[in-house]
């Protein structure tokens, strides 16, 4: 009870902040900067020390499979020469540029634990200290998680196993028995550079078909149609999607690839599922370089038992198989999550129970998430700016 009443007298004399966006991606800087033009103060908090830190993680091969001027935030283009995919590295440098650009006030190495709702406010529990907002935005990313099932006995197995988020350098497969878990957007980013090394076999455990696209067809980016497709009707986009797949590539289920279970559209609404992309998986996986099995039934001390009763022995498996938001701790009390932990509104949507929260960032789009947390930060900071709440901000 003590505690309680120190903590309640000590919000009392903080000063309540107009808004605080948590996590500095590009969907929380886009949407610090939407804040500030729009004439509302704004802080942000980051739990890292860097800012993109997750893509410092991530092998040095990664490319944005969405096109470069499709893939900026909001006023700053790459420099002339970038690639059509920009990779890793500019992908950091551009953020880094958009920070320094619009001085936006990132406080690094602040890690928020949990966000209560005090009636008007938010009382924000960080590692350094609590803060108060009237507002509070969080965009934490949807793949703050690396998310690997717990198959039976794979604690017994001898090789090795890594989340496709830790996929390291391509190179270091070379000579191996490499089984990917997952053909989604990242087992196909696995696959597509395991294609071109020397390794002793590849593997793709599929338990549903994806909804694929070519990087290109001829000299066409195709992500250049995305906002096009965006306009669409979801079941229009999903045949078009799927026209296109069977023209590009033929029928996959020959090689053993499973039908996808719906359309590539609805399924990025129904369950997150994002559009994989193709650039040299499937001509691998058409000349037998890349095979095609089932789903895992589990593991044993050598290899991996497949739900077709087979055996395969891989010395590496990549868990191609999605990330979580990780939010449960932070909102988890809020009745703001679906099953899977995903924030049940996104951009300018709100639960009117809960004024003052807002999420950015936690869905994919087929425009990329660079296009979409532009769209999102305007729509979020219009509805911030908008609000009596703003005004009279200090407590």
């Amino acid at each position: 009870m003590a505690d309680t009443t120190t903590r309640q007298m000590m919000e009392q004399v903080a000063a309540v902040e107009p808004a605080i966006v948590i996590g500095a991606g590009a969907a929380g800087l886009a949407v610090a900067q939407a804040l500030m033009k729009a004439g509302v103060p704004t802080s942000i908090l980051e739990k890292e020390s860097r800012l993109a830190e997750p893509w410092h993680r991530r092998h040095r091969q990664l490319r944005l499979n969405t096109h470069r001027d499709l893939s900026t935030l909001p006023g700053l283009a790459y420099p002339t020469g970038t690639p059509a995919f920009p990779q890793r590295e500019v992908v950091i440098r551009h953020m880094n540029d958009f920070r320094e650009a619009n001085r936006l006030p990132v406080e690094f190495g602040v890690a928020v634990e949990t966000i209560v709702f005090r009636g008007d406010h938010w009382a924000i529990r960080t590692s350094a200290g609590s803060r108060l907002a009237r507002h509070v935005v969080v965009a934490t990313g949807r793949d703050r998680q690396p998310f690997t099932p717990q198959w039976k006995g794979m604690q017994t197995f001898a090789g090795r196993i890594v989340h496709s988020a830790d996929f390291g350098d391509a190179t270091t497969y070379a000579g191996k028995k490499v089984l990917v878990v997952g053909a989604g957007n990242s087992g196909f980013d696995a696959l597509n550079h395991l294609a071109d090394v020397d390794t002793s076999a590849i593997w793709l455990s599929a338990r549903n078909g994806p909804a694929l696209l070519p990087k290109r067809i001829g000299k066409i980016a195709v992500h250049r149609l995305s906002p096009l497709m965006a306009r669409l009707p979801t079941r229009i986009a999903d045949a078009v999607i799927a026209a296109t797949q069977r023209l590009v590539f033929g029928d996959l289920t020959k090689f053993g690839m499973p039908p996808a279970p719906s359309g590539g559209v609805s399924r990025l609404t129904s369950d997150y599922t994002a559009i994989a992309a193709d650039d040299g998986a499937v001509d691998a996986i058409k000349s037998g370089k890349i095979v095609v099995v089932p789903a895992i039934r589990e593991f044993t001390r050598d290899g991996v038992i497949l739900a077709n009763g087979s055996l395969i022995g891989p010395d590496i498996v990549i868990a191609a198989t999605g990330y979580r938001t990780g939010l449960e701790s932070m909102v988890g009390n809020l009745g703001v999550l679906d099953s899977k932990g995903v924030p049940l509104f996104n951009g300018g949507e709100a639960d009117p129970k809960l004024p003052g929260l807002w999420f950015t960032g936690m869905r994919p789009s087929i425009r990329g998430c660079f296009a979409n947390a532009a769209i999102l930060a305007k729509a979020i900071a219009r509805r911030i700016a908008g609000s009596s709440s703003v005004s009279g901000a200090s407590g």
